[in-house]
């Protein structure tokens, strides 16, 4: 079964990885227009929020 990663940057995206491999960035701040890709618009919106624990499906 794959191995599925997901880590909550601290003010920034969430990143999935898939068998240790970059996945991609999911928008967490609500701003990205791109959704749910993450296209930066956190830093310009000055989201602010910690980095949350690993979340691993597998």
């Amino acid at each position: 079964m794959p191995r599925v990663v997901i880590r909550s940057m601290p003010n920034g995206p969430n990143v999935v990885f898939l068998d240790g491999k970059f996945v991609t960035e999911l928008c967490r701040c609500g701003h990205s227009q791109q959704k749910p890709d993450c296209d930066g618009s956190h830093r310009k919106a000055g989201f602010v929020a910690p980095a949350a624990e690993t979340i691993v499906l597998e």
